[in-house]
């Protein structure tokens, strides 16, 4: 007698074999008797456990080697296949039924994971890629999928291109993945570089090109195994879903963008509307005979991207699915490796397996070859070739999902997974060995204050990421009372978090071009800096720039600027605020991040600017737009010798040149010989400059000697609130006697002990500081 069966049948299907159409679907088998599903979900639940827990492991041991996350997870899965666990009763174990669960919810994932790429992706930038861009990403795919139809042609006589779906694999195996470059320039931290750029703008064209040549691959094995008429219907069809999606969604989700208030949150209803939307995807797919997973992928590209719509989606969507689904998916991925197939592998799979790798090589010579043609660096095109035959998550997918809809077998799966592990786990170390951006910023030309002449223009960057960093930039340049025979070339950063979208851009806002509101991140920023400037004419030039970038990539922008500008100085925003009274206003740790970045990488000296706890400007101190009459400004420059301290008192000397300035000079002397002493470079070099300030009459000098740092905060503690700006070096890891016992207290390492000292809420004085780093000259 027939044993009755509690059991739940679980299993991963894909079109043409499909359900729901464009997702996995679960079939679930319920007792007549009882309707109770007996599955085990707490085994479920450990086995995933096991599975998060080993890929991390995995990813910890692996890390050191520079090799992505998305190989762990592969490996994790490979590990917890079958070929290693095959007792049914161990709970590291996968069964069948396990494997189709997992399998369906990282499907979901992938799927999710497509649909957002297309939310990240701006199409609008291939029309602004340049020559070398397009001319890389068009012909890394189409002479690499002559070269591999021409060898399984000759490898594999027998049948039609078409028909036997060697066509469909070429494109596959000779295709750019935007996705998955974008991925690796953001592990290996080089998207904002220039190869990173030149990398994004030309796996955007490849890409498009793998999803043309693909759909029309579909259609002629449409029209070859069912006729023209049924392959024109497909075309037709295709062309109607896209339509509707361009001229009806896209406005659609537009006006919710126009609703929403400027700097505003998208509304949840809209939200939500969209995300069912894409739910809904699959299902409009197969009304219209696309392939499913092009569905969400093209939906993904008509939503507006960037904030507030695209950056909803990609901020609250994006952690669930890279953190859990895509792992999951990835992870199944592995589990569906059997190597035994290797081993029993089919004539018609060798032949593939060949031509995916010839297809790989000729893809790595043309990516060399045209870069090199273009008069780049040699290094550089390497790391650029490696970079165009990258594999990742998405051919691995692709491959899993033609596997479970038997579009090819499992010896074909077999060999492609192995490729695609090799490349992506040799892919991120050469390029990383190849390619440093940050050799370009080793600069051995000095680019400092000190080497600036009095009489020449004095070329700046600020830096602004809130509205109140304008005003503080305003009120310190105003503070310095800007004359034209020492006039200063600024240069405006406004630095804008990249969010909803993945590619970085950079903006050059033209005076003689009206800003767009709805189009500019940075239109108050234009008009205020606009106005400064013709507010002091002919003492000051400024041009405004724009970065959208990741913020642990901020860094890239401003030293590219620097160098591409030939900067001397840069102005940072100190990443705390107070109010009044003395309380944090705001705090922001990524600012710090990026202070440090730029701290060891800048080509030029560095300010950090300090806002005080009100304008720059005391209350004693009347603002100069709003009268003509004259007005002191108190600025103080504490200076106890070493070369940023020199570079702090050159500025003063700078900004001081006009008579409404009253500078003065707080020279810090040890009262006792303890302590490290300077360099004999150093004293004389100190020793010139004081000479030339002890000498003039314009400022006041003062000469205090202290014994140890307590004396010096006493001291400074009495003197703070006679200044509205206190210029200081930051003598980073420099402790000597005038700060000796300071070192233990101090908070913020990037400003230095003086400059953390001044800026606790022990010094109740209104002054704003600006710490001052001069140009580190590195050679390595």
């Amino acid at each position: 007698m027939e044993e009755t069966k509690r059991s739940t049948e679980v299993c991963l299907t894909f079109p043409p074999k499909v359900i729901s159409p464009g997702l996995a679907t679960i079939l679930v088998e319920k007792d007549k008797d009882e309707q109770l599903m007996t599955y085990s979900g707490p085994r479920l639940h450990c086995q995933m456990v096991v599975i998060f827990v080993l890929t991390q492991i995995i990813h910890s041991l692996l890390k050191k080697l520079g090799l992505p996350l998305f190989i762990s997870q592969i490996l994790a899965g490979i590990l917890l296949s079958p070929m290693l666990f095959s007792d049914r009763h161990s709970l590291v174990n996968i069964s069948e039924d396990s494997v189709s669960v997992l399998g369906t919810v990282g499907a979901l994932g992938f799927v999710f994971f497509l649909f957002l790429s297309g939310v990240k992706m701006d199409l609008s930038l291939t029309l602004k890629s340049g020559k070398k861009a397009i001319c890389i990403g068009l012909l890394t795919v189409v002479v690499p999928l002559i070269f591999c139809m021409t060898t399984i042609k000759n490898l594999h006589p027998e049948g039609n291109e078409f028909s036997n779906k060697s066509f469909f694999l070429a494109v596959t195996y000779s295709g750019t993945s935007f996705p998955v470059i974008h991925s690796l320039l953001s592990e290996l931290k080089i998207l904002n570089s220039e190869l990173g750029r030149l990398g994004l703008s030309a796996a955007l064209i490849g890409d498009i090109v793998t999803l043309v040549l693909t759909v029309f691959s579909l259609w002629v094995k449409t029209g070859i195994e069912k006729g023209i008429e049924e392959a024109l219907m497909d075309v037709g069809l295709a062309l109607l879903f896209i339509v509707i999606v361009v001229f009806v969604l896209r406005p659609v989700m537009k006006w919710m963008v126009k609703r929403t208030p400027e700097a505003g949150q998208i509304k949840d209803m809209c939200f939500f509307i969209v995300v069912l939307a894409f739910m809904m995807s699959p299902r409009f797919t197969k009304l219209f005979r696309v392939y499913f997973l092009f569905g969400p992928f093209i939906l993904g590209l008509a939503v507006p991207d960037g904030p507030p719509l695209g950056s909803a989606l990609v901020e609250k969507l994006d952690p669930i699915i890279s953190g859990l689904f895509l792992p999951i998916f990835a992870t199944t991925c592995g589990l569906r490796f059997d190597p035994s197939y290797f081993k029993d592998s089919t004539k018609f799979a060798y032949h593939q397996a060949i031509g995916a790798v010839v297809t790989l090589l000729i893809k790595f010579v043309v990516s060399l070859l045209v870069p090199l043609l273009c008069k780049m660096p040699t290094r550089d095109s390497f790391a650029l070739a490696f970079i165009m035959i990258s594999k990742g998550i998405v051919e691995m997918g692709s491959y899993s999902i033609m596997n479970d809809s038997r579009v090819i077998s499992e010896d074909i799966f077999t060999h492609m997974t192995i490729v695609i592990i090799l490349v992506a786990s040799i892919v991120p170390i050469l390029v990383k060995k190849l390619y440093d951006p940050s050799r370009k910023y080793l600069c051995f030309q000095k680019r400092t204050i000190m080497n600036s002449k009095l009489n020449q223009e004095l070329r700046l960057i600020s830096c602004v990421h809130v509205p109140s960093n304008v005003s503080s930039i305003i009120n310190l340049f105003n503070a310095s009372c800007l004359i034209r025979d020492s006039s200063i070339a600024l240069d405006v950063l406004h630095l804008v978090k990249l969010s909803g979208r993945a590619t970085p851009l950079f903006i050059a806002h033209h005076k003689q071009k009206k800003t767009q509101p709805n189009k500019s991140y940075s239109e108050n920023v234009v008009l205020a800096f606009e106005q400064f400037e013709r507010d002091n004419r002919e003492a000051v030039s400024v041009n405004v720039f724009t970065a959208v970038s990741p913020p642990n990539l901020m860094y890239e922008d401003i030293c590219n600027l620097a160098m591409d500008r030939l900067t001397s100085f840069i102005i940072l925003p100190f990443h705390r605020r107070w109010y009044i009274d003395g309380s944090i206003e705001s705090e922001d740790q990524t600012i710090r991040s990026l202070n440090f970045d730029i701290l060891e990488r800048a080509p030029c000296s560095i300010g950090i600017l300090v806002e005080g706890r009100r304008n720059l400007k005391g209350s004693n101190v009347r603002d100069p737009l709003a009268s003509n009459n004259s007005s002191s400004y108190n600025i103080a420059v504490i200076f106890m010798g070493g070369q940023d301290d020199r570079e702090a008192l050159a500025l003063a000397k700078r900004i001081s040149q006009d008579k409404n300035v009253s500078l003065t000079v707080i020279h810090f002397k040890a009262a006792n010989s303890l302590g490290p002493i300077l360099t004999e470079n150093d004293r004389m070099l100190d020793d010139a400059m004081l000479s030339d300030i002890k000498q003039s009459k314009c400022l006041t000098y003062i000469e205090k000697q202290v014994k140890d740092g307590p004396e010096t905060s006493n001291y400074l503690r009495s003197i703070v609130e006679d200044y509205q700006l206190i210029i200081v070096g930051r003598r980073y890891k420099r402790e000597n006697p005038q700060t000796s016992g300071l070192q233990e207290w101090c908070e913020f390492q990037e400003i230095g002990i003086i400059g953390d000292l001044l800026s606790s809420a022990d010094f109740i004085g209104k002054y704003s500081l600006l710490i001052v780093q001069q140009q580190q000259q590195r050679t390595t």
